[in-house]
C-alpha cells in the first residue's frame, strides 16, 4: 500500500514553539468559529527522550489562532476558573501535577456551551530510595463555558479508578438509546507488559461524569504489527467527509509498535496514524487498517493526529504533532481513502 499517495503532507509547520516553550503539540480547534481558533498544549520543560520510557513533560494549555499563512499563532495561557480547587482535590502529597494536556473541544449546540476535555496527569513521586510513593493517576478532565474565555473546571469526566485512567477522548454521535459510546485511551497491564488500549466511555450527559465501558481495541488481541504496543483514538470523521452508511463512521486511530528492550532500556516503537471503522450504536470497532496510513517525513518516533477539519466535497485537513514537538497539516481526500476500506 503506497500510503504517501493517499494524503498530501503540507509544506512547513503550522505550529512551532517560541522562546516561551520547548515544544508544542496536540492542537484542538473550535468548530464554533469555523476552526479559526483553539487550544494547544505547550511543553515548558522536558526531561528524558520521547523515544524512551521515563521521559516527562510539564505542560500548559494556551490559546491558538490561525494566521494569514494558515499556521497558528500561540497566545496566552488558557485560564480556567476553579482549576486550582479541582486539582487540589485530586492531588495528594504522593503525587505531582505536571500540567493539563491533550485538549479536545466539543460544542453543545443546543445549550450554546463549549466543552473542553483534557488530561489531568498526577505522577507518582519517587522517594530518596528511588521507590515510587504512589502510582500515577490519569484523569480525563472537563471545563465548560460560553467560549474559551469563560471556562470553569468541573469534576473529572472520567476519574482514574483502580487501574483505569482515561485521556485522548473521541466524541461519538448519540445512539438510538439516547447516550454516546465515546472512546478514550486507557491502559492495561499483562505481567510486566503495559499496553495503551481503547475503551468506550458511556456518556448520558456530556457535562457530567461518564462511565467506563468495555475495551474495544487491545493491541495484544488484534495483533496488528504497527499498533502492537499502544493505541489511542483520534477524531471520528463526519459523514460530510465520507459516508459509510448506517451507524458506521470512519475515524483516525493512533498506534505504536511494541516496545523493545535495548541495552536495558525500554525503547518505544514508531507511533503512526491509521484508520478505523466505528459502530457508534454498538460501541464497537469493526475494522482497523492493517498498515499505518500516515508517517510524517520528519518523524523520528511519533506522528500523532489530534484534529480534523472538514473542507466540504470529501476534503479535509488533518492536524498531527510530530515527535511531541511541532504540528503539521495533511490534506485528505475521501475518494483516495475509499479503496482502502473493507
Amino acid at each position: 500500500m503506497q500510503t504517501e499517495t493517499l494524503y498530501r503532507e503540507l509544506p512547513g509547520k503550522v505550529a512551532v514553539a517560541d522562546a516561551r516553550f520547548r515544544h508544542v503539540m496536540a492542537l484542538a480547534l473550535n468548530p464554533a468559529d469555523n476552526y479559526e481558533s483553539g487550544v494547544i498544549r505547550c511543553v515548558v520543560s522536558r526531561v528524558g527522550d520521547v523515544g524512551k520510557k521515563g521521559f516527562q513533560d510539564r505542560s500548559e494549555l494556551h490559546f491558538a489562532r490561525k494566521d494569514q499563512s494558515g499556521g497558528f499563532d500561540i497566545g496566552e495561557r488558557l485560564l480556567i476558573a476553579n482549576e486550582e480547587k479541582v486539582i487540589a482535590s485530586l492531588a495528594d502529597s504522593g503525587h505531582d501535577f505536571i500540567g493539563l494536556e491533550d485538549p479536545d473541544i466539543w460544542i453543545d449546540e443546543q445549550a450554546g456551551l463549549l466543552n473542553l476535555y483534557f488530561t489531568i496527569p498526577l505522577i507518582g513521586k519517587i522517594d530518596k530510595n528511588n521507590k515510587k510513593i504512589a502510582e500515577t493517576l490519569i484523569h480525563l478532565g472537563h471545563a465548560v463555558g460560553k467560549d474559551l474565555n469563560s471556562l470553569e473546571m468541573t469534576d473529572p469526566t472520567l476519574a482514574h479508578v483502580g487501574d483505569e485512567g482515561a485521556k485522548e477522548v473521541s466524541i461519538a454521535p448519540i445512539n438510538k438509546k439516547g447516550f454516546r459510546y465515546n472512546l478514550v485511551e486507557s491502559s492495561s497491564r499483562d505481567g510486566k507488559t503495559s499496553y495503551s488500549v481503547i475503551k468506550t466511555a458511556i456518556a448520558e450527559d456530556m457535562g457530567k461524569p461518564w462511565i467506563f465501558g468495555k475495551t474495544v481495541f487491545h493491541p495484544a488481541e488484534w495483533k496488528i504489527p504497527w499498533i502492537a504496543g499502544h493505541a489511542s483514538p483520534g477524531p471520528v470523521l463526519p459523514r460530510s467527509f465520507i459516508d459509510l452508511g448506517g451507524s458506521k463512521l470512519l475515524g483516525i486511530i493512533n498506534g505504536r509498535e511494541a516496545n523493545k528492550i535495548i541495552g536495558g532500556e525500554t525503547v518505544y516503537g514508531i507511533f503512526s496514524v491509521g484508520l478505523f471503522i466505528y459502530d457508534y450504536e454498538q460501541g464497537k470497532i469493526d475494522w482497523v487498517i492493517p498498515e499505518p496510513f500516515i508517517r510524517d517525513s520528519e518523524a523520528r518516533t511519533i506522528t500523532f493526529a489530534s484534529q480534523f477539519v472538514p473542507l466540504g466535497a470529501g476534503r479535509g485537513i488533518l492536524y498531527a504533532h510530530v515527535d511531541d514537538s511541532f504540528v503539521r497539516a495533511y490534506e485528505l481526500n475521501a475518494d483516495d481513502l475509499r479503496p482502502l476500506l473493507p
